[in-house]
């Protein structure tokens, strides 16, 4: 059976002498491992439309196991993120943790958009550590991970102070505080953030400029939840710890006014 699907390339591995195994997630059909034959060389047609984080038309023949990447058509080879160090680490990792959380052929409808918004923002030259965190909040749901954030995780209450409970996943209200010794307090801007980050789509918050101390709490609180709920760990996320540890690898670049946290 042969299909045209709209997809993203999540990894592209070489295999044998000449051919690469491709792994896309397709708007239609969710994740899909293909074999690319020819890919590696450098004249294929294929060559170019395998690499990783390419958005095109893909047609793969499906039949008994894996199947088979017959043509590429790209829509965006996402040059930026190709050729800027940082925007390369935030996509990979993107990349990864969806590839991660993901099953072939297993489908959630709220993935590709995800991916796709993620990956453009980034492209469009957006901040990608703040894109990132966004995919990762919003990916908890697909890690089987549903924090409580409209109300208190203990009593219902949507009124008065809040902190985030990594023994309720949610927020607590301070009559409930005593339940978790462990509990980090938060300020109304930070429950306004977790609550953006986690239900608001990327496109329409792009341009959100975040300072970094408040990236840092946010990245804080959704590591651990994964740390202790869902217990994955990604190669890109240690070179993304590397970079923060020797900022000197990055080029420098103009900063922008920072707004909201």
């Amino acid at each position: 059976m042969l299909n045209k699907w709209e997809g993203i390339i999540l990894k592209s591995i070489p295999y044998g002498e000449s051919n690469k195994i491709v792994t896309l997630y397709t708007r239609e059909a969710g994740k899909l491992t293909a074999m690319a034959r020819g890919a590696k060389k450098p004249a294929s047609r294929l060559a170019a439309v395998t690499q990783s984080f390419t958005h095109g038309y893909f047609l793969l023949r499906s039949g008994r196991g894996m199947g088979t990447l017959e043509q590429g058509e790209p829509i965006d080879s996402m040059r930026h993120i190709r050729e800027d160090l940082e925007a390369t680490a935030y996509a990979s990792f993107i990349v990864e943790l969806i590839d991660r959380l993901t099953d072939d052929q297993g489908q959630s409808q709220n993935v590709f958009p995800l991916l796709y918004d993620a990956l453009h923002a980034i492209n469009e030259q957006y901040d990608p550590e703040a894109i990132a965190l966004f995919v990762e909040w919003k990916m908890l749901p697909v890690a089987g991970v549903h924090p409580v954030l409209h109300q208190c995780a203990n009593c219902s209450a949507t009124d008065g102070e809040f902190a985030f409970s990594f023994q309720e996943i949610g927020f607590l209200c301070h009559r409930c505080f005593q339940i978790d010794p462990y509990l980090v307090r938060l300020t109304p801007t930070q429950l306004r953030l977790i609550r953006t980050f986690f239900t608001v789509p990327i496109q329409e918050v792009e341009s959100l400029t975040l300072k970094k101390t408040t990236k840092q709490f946010m990245k804080k609180i959704v590591r651990t939840v994964y740390d202790e709920q869902v217990g994955i760990r990604l190669k890109s996320r240690q070179f993304l710890d590397q970079l923060e540890r020797t900022p000197e690898l990055l080029p420098q670049k103009e900063k922008p006014e920072e707004e909201g946290g």
